[in-house]
């Protein structure tokens, strides 16, 4: 009899008294020890399955769930959509467990840790006291965390990102679980972190018997981990198999176009494929599928010989945690020298805390730092530094989560029209046309001037934010892991945006990533930092072919390929 079981499981959301349906006619099952993936693009119903499965949906939100969640534990087996909130709780946390792609937002900022873990050690066992905490530091212990007193004393703003996750995968544990659930639980952290994340979920689900689902849009990831494979799109299974089978052979045009997305599987410097290409969607949401053209273009642009950004000897200091007192101060940046060539795409490339977003800050001139950065020939930090607003025309900053850098009350026209405000730039009626033609150049509309940001996809509301910063007519773009959170198909889309627009605007590139198919396919070279130095500094096809550094080395070994 299986652990799990899903029959027909539909769900429907409100929306302006209609219902629109997120899940329908969902079936699957899941044996005790088995690893599933769940894949799919970004509003395909992952998530939303299994958190209605659980309870875990806003009631506001839900029209009505249809279907059954059949749950055996002891030899009993129960139905999960039909337990009130109240009968659910002894199934969460013991029976079934959740851990969230974000540990920042699902842990609770102004509590410690350890005590997050000990509310959960205290709600699914029976024991007190100092008992409890063992447990605690035993849970920190079997996830691999180092410095389990520290941890345990800590913030969760105190530790860093690999490490917050491994406290949610310590809470998750705490009950004894049967099923644990890991949603996108890797996508925020980088190759090597991931990689032990990876490893620490195959091993407890092995020591522990535990059965694992494994939700994600990262197809080298899910190679990794999983026995099962179950594709989605627009809340409906489209395919499921054994993981080798549906790598080796997909049987559907989706799952075919979901593969042939990565970066990985072309030749650098071309167009990506996207979606699109491989199929047309009926209004009924039937696939009718395209013969694929033979070949991509090329949308490398080549770079030219003279330097246009200068890095010498640059040092960046934070004050150490506690420090206020004695202003200790902690060297993140460490004397780098490097030089940036007009035209190119330099990539960027390190675990967190090797300090690639603040090297990026500090070209930006958003740090202090001691050294200089030379801007053609030109010293930012110097008495003939540019004015705050004529450098934010040239360099521009395009973040990794687009929903938090735009203005959540600002309709995307006001946001647009800002930037050029700013600037001095025209009339209001020269600035909107210049805001539609910007919007139309990354794929958006005219209309879409009226809406906010949360009305917009993650890649839309990305495109969003690269229209925002090409408004001011720049020269140089840092983008800081701005493809990071996109699902394959959507990134492909942003990727080629970025290529393009390199091409037609003569733009230059510093792109922050921790994925290496990623900047192989985009970068001309390939700069490696690790704590703070440089570690490497090659051409791009140079350092995956013959890496100089150990850490290097490490890097592209810790990385799972699809």
């Amino acid at each position: 009899m299986p652990l799990l079981e899903l029959r027909n499981l539909a769900v429907y959301f409100k929306a302006e008294k209609q219902e629109f349906a997120a899940v329908q006619g969902l079936n699957f099952s899941l044996n005790a020890g088995e690893s599933l993936a769940i894949v799919g693009e970004s509003g395909s119903g992952k998530s939303v399955s299994l958190k209605a499965m659980m309870g875990l949906l806003p009631q506001r939100a839900i029209a009505r769930i249809e279907g059954e969640a059949l749950f055996t534990r002891d030899n009993k087996t129960v139905d999960l959509l039909k337990l009130s909130q109240k009968e659910l709780r002894p199934y969460r946390g013991k029976g079934l467990a959740m851990i969230f792609q974000e540990p920042m937002t699902a842990l609770n900022p102004v509590m410690r840790c350890g005590e997050q873990i000990l509310e959960a050690v205290l709600l699914h066992t029976k024991l007190k006291g100092k008992e409890a905490k063992n447990r605690v530091l035993a849970l920190l212990e079997e996830v691999r965390v180092s410095e389990t007193e520290r941890i345990y004393k800590s913030y969760p703003h105190e530790v860093s990102g690999g490490q917050r996750q491994r406290v949610m995968i310590a809470m998750a544990l705490a009950g004894d679980p049967q099923v644990l659930i890991a949603d996108e639980p890797t996508t925020a952290l980088d190759v090597s972190v991931q990689a032990s994340i990876l490893e620490l979920l195959k091993r407890l689900k092995e020591e522990r018997g535990m059965a694992l689902i494994f939700i994600s849009h990262d197809l080298g990831v899910v190679k990794q981990i999983a026995d099962r494979c179950l594709v989605m799109f627009r809340g409906v299974k489209l395919e499921e198999q054994n993981a080798d089978d549906l790598f080796r052979s997909p049987q559907h045009v989706y799952t075919k176009a979901l593969l042939a997305c990565r970066p990985g599987a072309r030749t650098p410097g071309t167009r990506l494929p996207v979606m699109r290409d491989f199929f047309d969607l009926t209004e009924e949401g039937e696939f009718i599928p395209k013969t694929l053209a033979p070949g991509y273009e090329a949308l490398h642009t080549r770079p030219e010989q003279n330097p246009y950004l200068k890095i010498e000897d640059l040092k960046v200091s934070y004050l150490e945690s506690g420090a206020w007192a004695s202003k200790q101060k902690k060297e993140v940046i460490h004397g780098l020298d490097f030089e940036i060539f007009k035209g190119e795409t330099l990539g960027l490339l390190g675990e967190s805390g090797s300090g690639k977003s603040t090297l990026g800050r500090a070209i930006m001139q958003l740090i202090r730092y001691s050294g200089k950065v030379w801007l053609e020939g030109k010293n930012l930090n110097g008495k003939d530094s540019l004015s705050r607003r004529k450098l934010s025309a040239k360099i521009q900053l395009i973040y990794q989560d687009p929903y938090a850098s735009l203005n959540p009350v600002l309709r995307v026209g006001d946001a647009l029209d800002e930037v050029m405000l700013v600037h001095g730039e025209g009339d209001s009626k020269k600035r909107k046309a210049a805001c539609i033609a910007m919007l139309e150049r990354v794929g958006l509309s005219e209309s879409d001037l009226a809406k906010y940001p949360h009305e917009f996809s993650g890649g839309q509301r990305q495109r969003i934010s690269i229209a925002r910063a090409l408004l001011c007519k720049p020269e140089f773009i840092v983008c800081d892991e701005s493809v990071a959170a996109l699902d394959v198909s959507v990134q492909a889309q942003v990727l080629n945006l970025l290529m393009e627009l390199k091409a037609e605007f003569g733009l230059t590139y510093l792109f922050i990533t921790h994925d290496l198919q990623v900047v192989k396919h985009i970068a001309d070279r390939v700069l490696v930092l690790n704590k703070g130095g440089i570690a490497d500094l090659q051409a791009t096809a140079d350092l995956f072919r013959n890496p100089q550094d150990e850490y290097t080395k490490n890097l592209l070994e810790a990385y799972p390929v699809a």
